[in-house]
C-alpha cells in the first residue's frame, strides 16, 4: 500500500435536509465533503475497494519492478525499460504472465486496506483532537499512517512473499497453493514474515513522506479543502512518486528477503536463508554496490504514481457515495 488519507472537505450538514423531496446535498454536480463522523464500515468498505483497485490496475508494472530488482538476473530476464520488459515477457512467456500472482494480491489487499483505513481514520481523529483540537495536523496524519501501516503489513506481508516469488523469472511454482505449500514445507511459516521488519522500515517512512507531500500539494491545489477529484489525483500521484523514489533501497532489500534469489546468494556462498534487514543491506551492497539499491526505481515510480492516485480518488469517492446513501436514507425515514 503503500496509500492513504482522509481529505473530505466542505461540511454536509443535516440542516440542508428540509423535506423528503429536497436533495440532502446542494447539487448533484457538487461533491460535498463527509460529515465529521463516518462509520467504520464505510471506511473499511471504501478502503477495501481502493486497495484492490490500487494493486490490480498497475499489477503488470509491479511484476516488472520485481524482476528488475533481481540482483543477479538470468540473461533472459535483463530489461532496459518497463515497456521493453512488458513486451518481451508477453512475447516469450505469454500474455497472462505479467498477471501471475494477482490472485493472492487481491485476496490480501482487500482486508489489509480495509483494516488500514479504519485504523488510520480512528487514530488520525484521536491524535488531531489532542495535537490541534480537531484541526488538520501533519503530525497526526503521519503518526496515524504509521500506526495503520503496522496492521496493514501484518496482513499483507505473506501475500507479498507469495506474489513476488510467482513474479520472478522461471518461478518454479505451479500456482498459488503450490507456492504456499512449498514455502511452508521447505522454509517454515516464518518465511512469510522474514521481510516484515524491512517492510515496516520501508512503509513507515513511505507513509510519512506520502502524507507530508500530499498535504503540501493539497494546500497549493485545493486550499479551501473542497472535495475535488482532480486535486486528489494530482496530489496522490506526486506523493506516490516521491515516496517511491525515496524508499526504493528498502524495497530492493525487501524483494531479496522475499524471493531469496538462489543465484545471488550462492555467488556469496550464503547457505540456508537470508534473514534480517541488516544482512539484506550488506548483501545488496556486496553484490552491486550503491547502484544496486536503486534497481527497479523507474518501474517502482511508474507503478506508484497511478496506483496512489487511484487509491485516493477511489477511496474518497466511495466514502462520499456510501455516506450520501446513508444520509439520504436517514432523510427519507426521518420526520417530514
Amino acid at each position: 500500500m503503500e496509500l492513504s488519507s482522509d481529505r473530505a472537505v466542505a461540511t454536509v450538514e443535516m440542516s440542508q435536509v428540509k423535506s423528503k423531496d429536497e436533495e440532502p446535498f446542494k447539487s448533484d454536480g457538487d461533491y460535498e465533503s463527509l460529515p465529521p463522523h463516518v462509520s467504520v464500515t464505510t471506511h473499511m468498505t471504501a478502503g477495501a475497494v481502493a486497495g484492490i483497485l490500487e494493486h490490480t490496475v498497475m499489477y503488470p508494472v509491479d511484476s516488472v519492478k520485481t524482476r528488475m530488482q533481481s540482483l543477479q538476473p538470468d540473461p533472459n530476464a535483463q530489461y532496459k525499460s518497463v515497456y521493453e520488459a512488458l513486451k518481451r515477457i508477453i512475447r516469450t512467456e505469454g500474455v497472462f504472465r505479467p498477471l501471475r500472482g494477482l490472485n493472492i494480491t487481491m485476496l490480501g489487499a482487500g482486508p489489509a486496506h480495509a483494516l488500514y483505513f479504519a485504523c488510520y481514520e480512528r487514530a488520525k481523529s484521536s491524535l488531531s483532537d489532542i495535537i490541534q483540537s480537531g484541526g488538520n495536523s501533519h503530525i497526526a496524519n503521519g503518526v496515524a499512517g504509521s500506526i495503520a501501516t503496522v496492521l496493514h503489513d501484518a496482513v499483507m506481508n505473506p501475500a507479498e512473499v507469495v506474489k513476488q516469488r510467482m513474479q520472478m523469472y522461471n518461478s518454479p511454482y505451479r500456482g498459488l497453493l503450490d507456492c504456499i505449500r512449498t514455502v511452508t514445507h521447505t522454509e517454515g511459516v516464518g518465511a512469510f514474515y522474514r521481510s516484515y521488519s524491512t517492510q515496516l522500515t520501508m512503509n513507515i517512512p513511505f507513509q510519512a513522506v506520502h502524507f507530508i507531500t500530499y498535504e503540501l500539494m493539497q494546500e497549493q491545489l485545493n486550499p479551501d479543502r473542497h472535495y475535488n477529484p482532480g486535486s486528489h489525483i494530482v496530489s496522490g500521484a506526486a506523493a506516490g512518486a516521491i515516496s517511491a523514489a525515496v524508499t526504493t533501497p528498502l524495497d530492493v532489500c525487501k524483494t531479496l528477503l522475499n524471493t531469496q534469489e538462489n543465484v545471488a546468494l550462492n555467488s556469496m556462498n550464503i547457505s540456508g536463508h537470508l534473514t534480517g534487514m541488516a544482512n539484506a543491506f550488506r548483501t545488496v551492497y556486496r553484490l552491486g554496490g550503491p547502484a544496486a539499491f536503486f534497481k527497479g526505481v523507474q518501474a517502482r515510480v511508474i507503478y506508484q504514481m497511478p496506483s496512489t492516485a487511484i487509491a485516493w480518488s477511489v477511496y474518497e469517492f466511495f466514502k462520499y457515495f456510501l455516506t450520501k446513501q446513508q444520509l439520504e436514507q436517514e432523510a427519507r425515514s426521518g420526520p417530514l
